[in-house]
C-alpha cells in the first residue's frame, strides 16, 4: 500500500520526468563523462589505470599543450646550437654564469632536450587516448537513432503547440518529410517524430584533435629529417645538390646524405631594381635570379626565375633567394707581369645601399720583385655609388658610380697552418703593409678598368671593367611541411565547426484529443543555451502549420465561424519558451 502511494506521489512523477528529460539530452556530446577521482586500492594495476585516466583527460591534454607552448619560448629567445652555433658560443662568452645553467637545462638545444621530448610524447599519447574512445562513441551515435520524445515536451527550453483537424498520421508523415528535407536525421518513434542535427560539431571536434596529432607528427619528422643549407653563387657559377657544395649546412638527427634531392642549377644572371626617386629612394623593387636547372643526373635543363618568396620547388626541396651583393673582377700580377689571380670576388653588404667589404687572398703563384714566394692579402671596400669627397658609404645600391678601395698586404696568410679561417677576414699577424712614396700605408681608390701598382715593382692589382653580381640561395628540405600545412588547415576548420555549429534535437508529437481534434506539440533541445534552437523550431513549426492549419477552439467565445484557418490557431505557450 505504501509502495503504491510512493510511486504515485508528486515527487515520484517529478523524478520520472527528470529521467525522461535527461534521456532526451543524452549523448549530445562525445566528451567523456566526468567521474569522481578516487585513489585506487588495487596495487600497481590500479595506479596504472588511474594514471591512464588522468593522462587521457582533456584537462591534462590542455595542460601539456600549454607546457609545450611555454617550452618553445626559450627555443625562440635563446640561441640554439642547431640553428647557429656561433651565436651560442658568443652567448657563452658573454654570460659566464648563465651558460652552465642553460647547459644543464638543455636550453641551447630545447627541441631535442629530454624535458621537451617528454612533454611532446605525453601530449601525443594524451591526444590519442582522448580521440580513440570519443571516435568510437561518435560512430555509435551515427549508427544509432535520436531518442524518443519525453512525455512532457512543454518542459523543454523551446516549445510550441496548436490544434488541427488533420489526422495524427498525416502530421507525423509531414513532419518526418520536413525534417529530412532540412537535413535532420529523423525517424518515427511511437506517437512522435524524433530528429537530430549538428553532428558536424562533434566531427569538427574530432578533426581538430586528429589535426593536432598530425601537426605533432609533422613537426617531429620535420625536425628529424630536415636539411637546411646555404650557397653563395656568382653569375656564371654552378651548383649541384651535394654536401661538399654547400657553404653552410645543418640537418636533423635522422637525416642521411642520400636523402638530398638530386638536382643542379647554374646562375645565369641576377638583376635587381630600385626606386630612384621619392621618399623610398633606394628601396628594392625586384630581385630576380635567372637560372637553368635540371632534375637528376641526366635531367633536361630548364630555364626559370627565382624571386623573393617565390622559390624553386623540386620534389621535397625548395630553393629560396635570400641575399645578393657585388663581386668585382680582380686581376693580380706578380713582379714579372704574370697573372697569378683572376676571379670575381664576392663582397658582403654592410648596409641597405650595399656598401660592401671583403678580402682578396692570393695564396699560390705570387713572387715579389726579388723572386721570393709570398702571399698577398688585400682588403677590399666597395661602393656601388660613390658620392665623392670623403664619403665612405654608398649613396645608392645600384652601380651608378662604382669605386673600389684597396689595402694590400704581403707575407703569410696563415692558411698553411691548417687552421680554418673566414674568407672574408684577413689575419695580419704575419703580414706587412705596402708603403707609398711618402712612407705611409699604400691605399688606392680604383674605378672600373684602373690598376694599382705595388711599390718596388712587386706587381699590380687591376679592378676589371666588369662588376658581377652574386646571389645567396637557401636550399631547404622539410618532408613534413605539407602534412603540417594540412593539419593546420584541418585544425582551423575543425575548431570553427565545433564552435559555430550547435548540436540540437527536435520532437514532433501528434495525438488525437478527447474531442477528436489533433493536438500537435513541437519541442527543441540544444547542447547549450542558444537563440538558434527556438528560432529554428519556430521556422519548422510555421512550415508544418501551413500543411496542417489550426482548428477553432470551442472554449474561445471570441472565435468566429467565418474566421480564416490562420486566425483560428490556439498556441499553448507560443513559439518560444
Amino acid at each position: 500500500m505504501s509502495k503504491t502511494t510512493a510511486d504515485n506521489s508528486p515527487s515520484g512523477a517529478e523524478d520520472q520526468e527528470q529521467e525522461e528529460l535527461g534521456a532526451a539530452g543524452s549523448q549530445l556530446s562525445t566528451a567523456p563523462r566526468e567521474e569522481p577521482v578516487s585513489t585506487p586500492g588495487l596495487g600497481v594495476i590500479g595506479w596504472v589505470r588511474w594514471f591512464w585516466r588522468q593522462l587521457t583527460s582533456m584537462r591534462v591534454a590542455l595542460l601539456l599543450l600549454l607546457l609545450l607552448s611555454l617550452g618553445a619560448i626559450p627555443g625562440s629567445l635563446i640561441p640554439q646550437t642547431g640553428a647557429d652555433i656561433n651565436k651560442v658560443q658568443a652567448f657563452r662568452d658573454a654570460h659566464k654564469t648563465l651558460a652552465p645553467i642553460y647547459d644543464k637545462l638543455g636550453l641551447f638545444h630545447v627541441y631535442s632536450s629530454v624535458w621537451f621530448s617528454a612533454v611532446y610524447i605525453l601530449l601525443f599519447v594524451s591526444l590519442i587516448g582522448c580521440i580513440v574512445p570519443r571516435t568510437w562513441q561518435f560512430v555509435g551515435q551515427l549508427r544509432g537513432r535520436p531518442p524518443g520524445a519525453p512525455k512532457r515536451l512543454d518542459r523543454l527550453p523551446a516549445y510550441t503547440t496548436w490544434r488541427t483537424t488533420a489526422d495524427p498520421e498525416q502530421i507525423r508523415e509531414a513532419a518526418l518529410a520536413l525534417l529530412k528535407k532540412r537535413r535532420f536525421r529523423a525517424h518515427a518513434a511511437g506517437d512522435a517524430v524524433a530528429a537530430e542535427k549538428g553532428y558536424v560539431r562533434e566531427l569538427g571536434n574530432l578533426v581538430f584533435h586528429v589535426a593536432l596529432i598530425v601537426l605533432l607528427v609533422a613537426f617531429a619528422s620535420g625536425q628529424m629529417y630536415k636539411s637546411d643549407g646555404t650557397k653563395l653563387m656568382v653569375e656564371g657559377d654552378g651548383f649541384s645538390n651535394a654536401l661538399p657544395m654547400y657553404d653552410d649546412f645543418k640537418s636533423g638527427s635522422l637525416f642521411r646524405n642520400d636523402d638530398l634531392v638530386p638536382f643542379s642549377f647554374d646562375l645565369k644572371d641576377f638583376r635587381a631594381t630600385y626606386e630612384v626617386t621619392g621618399p623610398n629612394r633606394g628601396t628594392a623593387r625586384t630581385f630576380e635570379a635567372k637560372i637553368a636547372y635540371s632534375k637528376g643526373a641526366y635531367g633536361k635543363e630548364r630555364p626559370t626565375t627565382i624571386k623573393v618568396n617565390e622559390p624553386l620547388k623540386i620534389d621535397d626541396a625548395k630553393v629560396y633567394l635570400v641575399s645578393h651583393g657585388y663581386a668585382p673582377v680582380i686581376t693580380v700580377r706578380d713582379a714579372k707581369g704574370k697573372v697569378v689571380y683572376h676571379d670575381a670576388v664576392p663582397l658582403l653588404p654592410l648596409d641597405g645601399n650595399v656598401t660592401s667589404q671583403g678580402v682578396i687572398k692570393v695564396m699560390d703563384g705570387y713572387r715579389n720583385a726579388q723572386g721570393k714566394k709570398e702571399q698577398l692579402g688585400i682588403k677590399a671596400f666597395f661602393l656601388p655609388t660613390y658620392g665623392g669627397g670623403d664619403s665612405v658609404l654608398s649613396e645608392f645600391p645600384a652601380l651608378l658610380n662604382p669605386v673600389l678601395h684597396l689595402e694590400p698586404y704581403h707575407g703569410s696568410l696563415g692558411v698553411d697552418a691548417g687552421i680554418p679561417q673566414s674568407v672574408y677576414q684577413l689575419d695580419k699577424t704575419h703580414m706587412k703593409d705596402y708603403k707609398d712614396a711618402k712612407g705611409k700605408q699604400l691605399l688606392a681608390n680604383l674605378r672600373p678598368g684602373q690598376t694599382m701598382k705595388l711599390p718596388g715593382g712587386a706587381g699590380s692589382v687591376t679592378f676589371g671593367k666588369t662588376v658581377k653580381e652574386w646571389a645567396g640561395f637557401e636550399i631547404v628540405q622539410e618532408p613534413g611541411s605539407g602534412w603540417a600545412l594540412g593539419g593546420a588547415l584541418a585544425a582551423i576548420f575543425g575548431l570553427a565547426a565545433s564552435l559555430f555549429i550547435q548540436r540540437r534535437r527536435v520532437w514532433v508529437r501528434a495525438v488525437r484529443g478527447a474531442d477528436g481534434v489533433t493536438v500537435v506539440e513541437m519541442a527543441g533541445l540544444g547542447r547549450s543555451e542558444s537563440a538558434k534552437v527556438p528560432e529554428e523550431l519556430g521556422d519548422l513549426a510555421g512550415t508544418l502549420y501551413d500543411q496542417a492549419p489550426g482548428a477553432v477552439d470551442p472554449d474561445d467565445p471570441s472565435a468566429s465561424n467565418e474566421a480564416s484557418p490562420a486566425s483560428q490557431v490556439v498556441p499553448a505557450e507560443g513559439a518560444e519558451k
